[in-house]
């Protein structure tokens, strides 16, 4: 799989400019004009050559300027020029841009000169650039003397080349295959070669706040909204696995060693990413000048008990290596240590404590120097162990904080699949094309199921849980599920209907297995052990094997087995499960209270499965080899969702009140049960979510609320960051409020467009509608005087703070003249011309 991967840009705060109206300014400080008149052209062509990949990407929003200065200068011909431009009119940025640097690469030196000129004069208009030149500003007197740092490694004796190919060797078997794992009995493992089934994924090179509290779920899906913004507004860099280390991209120039982060959620493709990496330096793809590759899983090291040195922990994993170590401790550079799953690690490695550079015991300079193995690690990634080796570790975003004063150079986060990067996934999932269109249209047309497709794993369960619908003629297809604990109670069906014939009484172990669940849940804890399983009477069998992984932390040592659900929200589902398989419910009400009432959220999907357990819907399946459900339970949970519903309708003056409400309509989402949200939503009037950040799939859970209550007058969503994308799954009842807030939500265009729809439909009840700060163009205000032509409705208008054009102005007072038109009323309307930026006042 290849993995791209963006750079953030160091100006945050500032939007790029439209690409054909590039600002040519004199840079403010001088010392890159003078750096680049005393570069020699072999150095010009070195720095070129350097931020090539990087020259490529920024380029993109300003390569007609540059072009066109290197025709000023005749050295590009009116013919070369206009081929660049060509490509540009044409949307063929980056080809544009490819074009142009290999033209200046041939032309030679002079030409590389002009270039580097004009990206100076365009820098404050283009952020990729001015980025590049900040870090060459920052690189100091001799940057060169940074881009050499991969060169000058001695030559491997005869001895290590020999070695080093046993080693390669090694690492290719190990890697160069996956293994997948499904829910049928006879096939529980398949394997496929690593570079058929590695997946495209996108991955960003960030430094944000990792602190996330939410469910890792939703918090990626918020995050993953905002990164989309940042890629519109141009600031990402696209960078390759292979300029993790030694590239223009490291934020630390350093002779002692780079170390890299890459954080990703459960099953987004960090440890493939790794085998990736292993397996095309063993193949000579990448990485070249490292001499010698060294990879660890943290969860391997949680089995080592004992004080250790480098050179055991590296012969524990790779004991053919001997006697050859005391050689390569004489080059650091040309090692690369990888630790897989931080997160994992059983211990704490505190980058801030400094008692690990003043005290002994927690220093270790010394390859041969015994300490714990979190001591050997911190010191590998400061680079007081071995100065000038490099170290890349992954970790989940929950376990980041702990790297925040550690000496990263690189920070990576996985976002996971992107556009079309889906539908690949579940071409190569099913072997038939047929049932592979028909179940990711079924994916793309339910946008709660569509939204998860961003992680791998999440696709993995869908062409699981779903595939069975379009391959076996015996099934519905109205029944295919449309909520997520629907599709989750289908993926235990599949594993009860290959499994349950191990077993005398699923039902029993399905409770044992729950409980142990639940407890993990309450706990954070994922991996379970063999003492887990005896506090819960669980025998290890094949039955139990559909439902757990065994992990071996030693291929070689079977007393090392760990258990693990094959996702968290797994885990999470069975442990709701248990609620109605339980033979006396308890205080169940209780217990759902005080699971809602815990503040960082783990408990947070959990209580929508639970609450979409006691719809039918969701229970028919799976009460066909486990036994009915308990009637009592589920009337309980809907007494309890019927009360907190209620409850929290009136609390949402704060943040924790209104993020509380809207997880109590996932719960009515989930349970499906239209009687319920009506009788719960009552008659209220108005939804206040202003200042919350939702996702489409809040906005599509919302939808559903709305579409069940016909009281609802104001709906607020000011600042809740919805972007079209969210408007359009609000879409089908936006014409039932009588108000709309949505300030500051970047609707765009084809936001408009929505809107549009809604104020179009004979039923619209909208009297008043806000808009400011929505990003809206002179483009959007055809559809929106369009709209206003046709409405009978909408009395008062606020488009407050937009940039609507001259020609967008004039479009809407045509609108606003029509006989037809009820609008009374135009509020704090400062149209500003993008053109001439002058405020215009409109008024009726």
């Amino acid at each position: 799989m290849s993995v791209s991967i963006m750079a953030e840009g160091s100006n945050r705060g500032e939007c790029s400019t439209s690409p054909t109206r590039m600002r040519l300014d004199t840079d403010p400080n001088p010392t890159i004009p003078e750096f680049l008149t005393n570069c020699d052209d072999y150095q010009l062509f070195k720095l070129t050559k350097f931020y090539r990949d990087r020259l490529e990407q920024a380029m993109e929003g300003g390569v007609d300027g540059v072009s066109l200065s290197l025709k000023n200068e005749w050295i590009f011909t009116g013919q070369e020029h206009r081929k660049v431009t060509e490509l540009v009119d044409k949307g063929n940025r980056a080809d544009s841009s490819k074009l142009l640097l290999s033209l200046v690469m041939e032309k030679g030196s002079r030409a590389q000169r002009v270039m580097w000129e004009s990206f100076v004069r365009m820098r404050h208009g283009v952020p990729k650039l001015d980025k590049i030149l900040k870090e060459i500003q920052e690189l100091g007197a001799d940057p060169f003397d940074y881009m050499d740092i991969a060169h000058g490694l001695s030559e491997l004796s005869s001895q290590l080349k020999d070695l080093q190919q046993i080693h390669k060797e090694t690492l290719r078997v190990q890697t160069e295959t996956l293994r997948v794992n499904t829910i049928l009995i006879k096939e529980k493992v398949k394997i496929f070669q690593l570079v058929d089934r590695y997946a495209e994924l996108t991955v960003i090179s960030s430094v944000r706040d990792r602190t996330l509290v939410e469910h890792e779920l939703l918090a990626r899906g918020r995050d993953h909204e905002e990164w989309r913004e940042k890629h519109l507004r141009k600031e990402l860099e696209k960078i390759r696995t292979d300029q993790l280390f030694q590239s223009s991209f490291s934020q630390r120039k350093s002779k002692s060693g780079n170390s890299a982060a890459v954080s990703g959620v459960p099953g987004i493709g960090k440890t493939t990413m790794v085998q990736k990496i292993v397996y095309d330096w063993a193949t000579g793809k990448i990485y070249p000048h490292f001499q010698f590759v060294f990879s660890f899983k943290f969860r391997d090291l949680n089995t080592i008990n004992c004080r250790i040195n480098l050179r055991n922990l590296i012969l524990f994993f790779y004991p053919y290596l001997g006697n050859i170590l005391g050689e390569l401790w004489k080059n650091p550079e040309g090692l690369l240590f990888i630790f897989d799953g931080l997160d994992e690690f059983k211990d704490t490695i505190d980058f801030a404590d400094n008692r690990r550079n003043t005290e002994p015991q927690f220093m270790c300079t010394d390859p041969e120097f015994w300490c714990e193995v979190s001591d050997i690690v911190y010191s590998l990634i400061q680079h007081k162990l071995l100065p000038g080796c490099s170290v890349l570790v992954t970790s989940r975003p929950t376990a980041l904080h702990l790297l925040e004063k550690a000496e990263i150079s690189v920070w990576a986060e996985i976002l996971g699949f992107v556009g079309d990067e889906r539908k690949k996934y579940f071409n190569k999932f099913f072997e038939d094309q047929v049932v592979a269109a028909a179940v990711f249209k079924h994916v793309e047309e339910n946008e709660i199921l569509y939204t998860m497709c961003y992680n791998p794993s999440y696709c993995w369960i869908l062409a699981l849980s779903l595939g069975p619908f379009f391959t076996q003629r015996d099934r519905k297809r109205q029944q295919v599920p449309k909520t997520i604990t629907q599709l989750y109670s289908y993926y235990i069906y599949n594993i009860l209907k290959n499994h349950s014939r191990e077993i005398e009484n699923p039902r029993d172990v399905l409770l044992k297995l729950g409980e142990m669940a639940y407890s993990g849940v309450s706990k954070k804890k994922i991996v379970f052990r063999n003492a887990d399983l005896i506090v819960y009477n669980l025998q290890p069998s094949q039955f139990l094997s559909g439902f757990l992984m065994e992990l071996l932390e030693r291929d070689d040592s079977a007393q090392n087995v760990v258990y693990t659900f094959p996702h968290l929200t797994i885990q999470e589902f069975v442990a709701a499960l248990t609620q109605f398989l339980t033979p006396d419910p308890g205080e169940i009400g209780k217990l759902l209270s005080e699971a809602h009432s815990e503040k960082d959220g783990r408990f947070e999907i959990y209580l929508r499965f639970v609450a979409g357990l006691s719809s039918p819907q969701s229970a028919r399946p799976l009460e066909e080899f486990l036994g009915k459900f308990l009637h009592q339970t589920t009337c309980r949970v809907i007494d309890w969702v019927k009360e907190k519903v209620e409850g929290q309708i009136g609390d949402t003056q704060t943040e924790t009140g209104k993020r509380k409400l809207l997880n109590t309509f996932h719960y009515l989402f989930e349970s499906q049960n239209k009687a319920l949200a009506q009788n719960t939503m009552g008659a209220i009037e108005r939804l206040i979510f202003s200042r919350l950040r939702l996702t489409p799939i809040d906005c599509a859970v919302l939808s559903h609320v709305i579409g069940l209550c016909d009281t609802i007058k104001h709906l607020d969503l000011q600042q809740c960051y919805i972007r079209c994308e969210g408007l359009q799954r609000l879409g089908p009842v936006l014409h039932k409020c009588q108000e709309l807030s949505l300030d500051c939500n970047k609707l765009g265009d084809s936001g408009v467009k929505v809107l549009s729809e809604a104020l179009r439909n004979p039923d619209c009840k909208v009297q008043a509608l806000s808009l400011k700060y929505n990003d809206l163009i002179d483009s959007c205000a055809e559809d929106l005087a369009s709209a206003l032509s046709t409405n009978r409705s909408l009395i008062d208008l606020n488009l407050g703070h937009n940039k609507l054009g001259d020609s967008g102005v004039k479009r809407l007072s045509v609108a606003l003249r029509n006989p037809d038109c009820k609008i009374q009323k135009l509020q704090h309307i400062k149209l500003l011309s993008h053109q001439r930026h002058k405020p215009m006042l409109v008024t009726t």
